[in-house]
């Protein structure tokens, strides 16, 4: 077939195929145009999961009337400007869009009006586009004094094929949702109002810039339980700053739905960003459960290339590294100066697990003679004298000071590096009664596994094993970041061979991996030679190591699976090396238990994330009782 050229219409559908995949990408285009545009107040409307209808309309600062007929066609933007040698830079991109490809693209598949007033002029145009078509300028009534009204009908009308694979109303519906709620993240001193088939269901003001807000307006879309247990992330190195909020590890999802990633105020979707979320919380979450964050990252446009993909989602770094080390580092701080601290969630889903009843059960009478179960020290009946009662350690104590001792295994004794490390007032200075200590006074023990303590304004319960277990592999993880992990030697160096690029990557990690035990050479085009490896792993599959770890320096930039496997190691140590359940334990050791708890950071979840203690305030208790 001889070689033709395509006309200007099926060149615009065909960018149509990338720019506009679905409802929710046109409407993505159109409200980075109106922020583009300076606007501070956006509606969107949308009918029939947006296919039938969609309607965006800002008060930015409108486009002018000559001007309306080029910002329909392809190629045609006023974001960027040439310099006086008329070469326009496309690696300082200071706007959410660029390219002049979304109204000439939606425009090509359906029908597209625009009516627009600039701040310059009094009367408002409309220009309309039918499936490649253009209609003349007509004069307009605007509402505002200006700003532009985009409204889309039909959507891939001209495109038949298109229509088949959208999915249904409601779920096109629902990203259209999530759209508008990324959009409204990144931007939260814009006001955003958003209806659904003439219903609104989502109304958010414009919020102060700057943290407070921030927050209020996440609080707004992800709800107050984000707020409550979200960690504050504001860390700068060479010239990138790393802010917004991260969720504690005990407040972790089954799924990644909950991770928010912006470049420069836009949304992306990035392997590096997402492996560098994962390789942060590697200590605290099982591979099955995902933090919550909404990170905002802040970059020189010279150092990030956005110019990636025509819809924007992508990006590139120029040092993914020194990104990665940013995203890791920060986070690692933020959860280390949470401290012991443990998410809300957990005492709100062990309230709701009580169930009150208002008379004696049906069940078996009770017998004083009858055996009782292992929990409150084995209490012995109703009828026997109080002086026969088995108490709990500690129950009819005062609350005098305790002094913490302990004949189990040993636990680390080092203080946090940085008093303010948790969120415990009494790093320096005891306090005179156990009550005020953040994790309370020892009052007993529950079927020789949890702890019960009272704080001056609620109790405490800690799984013992869960919590020690905690303890000790933050004591191996500090004598591993002390020196160096132990390596053993292998009888024979082990050629693994590899795809060239992959080999390359793990090479270029040496010193990395050394650090963690492993070491590794290249060995000619597309080949490692390991000849040392961590003494913990044993007789380990060194093949399956190093291809799983070029796997993860491929997907995510890190060396995950052998950071996984030593973690993994450590947490099988510590779990024989804690104290066990089913031990009863003396008050004094409890009391030290607790101590050790609060001046150990890290230490409000085990090692997969599940809380060690839950905190319930009188209040609370007063409400399961009827008292409030």
């Amino acid at each position: 077939m001889p070689i033709r050229r395509l006309s200007p219409e099926t060149v615009n559908r065909i960018a149509a195929g990338e720019v506009v995949e679905r409802p929710a990408s046109a409407i993505k285009e159109l409200v980075e145009n109106a922020l583009d545009a300076g606007g501070r107040n956006i509606e969107i409307q949308a009918d029939g999961g947006g296919l039938s209808r969609i309607l965006i309309a800002d008060d930015g600062k409108g486009i002018p009337k000559a001007e309306l007929p080029l910002a329909i066609e392809r190629h045609a933007t006023s974001k960027l400007e040439p310099d006086d040698a008329g070469d326009v830079d496309l690696l300082r991109i200071h706007t959410l869009g660029f390219r002049g490809e979304a109204l000439p693209s939606i425009g090509s598949v359906a029908r597209l009006s625009i009516t627009t007033r600039s701040r310059d002029e009094t009367e408002a145009w409309a220009i309309t586009v039918e499936g490649g078509e253009t209609r003349p300028l007509v004069p307009a009534p605007f509402p505002g004094p200006h700003g532009a009204r985009v409204e889309v009908r039909d959507l891939f009308y001209a495109t038949p094929a298109r229509l088949k694979f959208m999915k249904s109303e409601r779920s096109e519906a629902m990203a259209i949702s999530e759209e508008i709620k990324r959009q409204a993240m990144a931007h939260e001193a814009v006001a955003f109002t958003l209806s659904l088939d003439g219903k609104v269901t989502l109304r958010l003001p414009a919020e102060h810039p700057g943290d407070e807000g921030r927050l209020k307006r996440l609080s707004a879309l992800l709800g107050r339980d984000f707020e409550a247990n979200a960690l504050l992330i504001d860390q700068e190195r060479d010239g990138v700053r790393l802010s917004g909020y991260a969720g504690l590890p005990t407040y972790s999802r089954g799924n990644a739905a909950h991770q928010y990633l912006f470049v420069n105020g836009r949304p992306v979707k990035d392997r590096l960003l997402q492996g560098a979320l994962r390789g942060a919380y590697a200590d605290f979450l099982a591979r099955d459960r995902h933090p919550a964050a909404v990170l905002f990252l802040d970059i020189d446009p010279l150092y990030v290339d956005v110019n990636v993909h025509p819809a924007k989602a992508e990006v590139r770094f120029r040092d993914p590294a020194l990104v990665r080390g940013l995203i890791v580092g920060a986070l690692r701080h933020a959860l280390h100066a949470a401290g012991h601290r443990a998410s809300t969630t957990v005492a709100a889903e062990t309230l709701s697990s009580f169930q009150p009843h208002t008379g004696l059960s049906s069940g078996p009478a009770y017998s004083p003679s009858a055996p009782s179960a292992q929990g409150f020290s084995g209490w012995t009946g109703w009828s026997q004298p109080a002086a026969a009662a088995q108490v709990l350690p500690g129950l009819n104590e005062r609350s005098a000071r305790v002094e913490p001792s302990w004949d189990g295994p040993a636990w680390p004794q080092q203080a946090p590096a940085d008093p303010a490390a948790h969120d415990s007032p009494f790093t320096n200075h005891a306090p005179a009664d156990p009550l005020d200590y953040p994790l309370g006074a020892a009052r007993g023990q529950l079927h020789a596994n949890y702890i019960v303590a009272q704080t001056r304004d609620g109790l405490v319960i800690v799984d013992q094993h869960a919590a020690h277990e905690r303890l000790v592999y933050e004591r191996m993880k500090a004598q591993m970041a002390e020196g160096s992990v132990t390596r053993q030697a292998l009888l024979t160096p082990e050629v693994v061979d590899l795809d060239p690029a992959e080999a390359e990557r793990v090479a270029s990690r040496a010193q990395e991996l050394a650090e963690m035990g492993l070491i590794v050479e290249a060995f000619g085009a597309g080949a490692v030679l390991v000849r040392e490896t961590p003494a913990m792993l044993g007789d380990t599959d060194v093949q399956g190591l190093i291809r799983d770890i070029a796997d993860d320096l491929s997907e995510h930039g890190l060396a995950l699976s052998l950071k996984e496997r030593l973690a993994a190691i450590c947490g099988t140590m510590a779990c024989h090396g804690s104290v066990r359940s089913g031990r009863v334990l003396s008050a004094p050791e409890m009391n030290a238990l607790l101590r050790q708890m609060e001046a150990t950071p890290h230490s409000g979840q085990c090692n997969h994330g599940r809380p060690t203690y839950v905190e319930l305030k009188l209040h609370d208790l007063e409400k399961l009782f009827g008292r409030r």
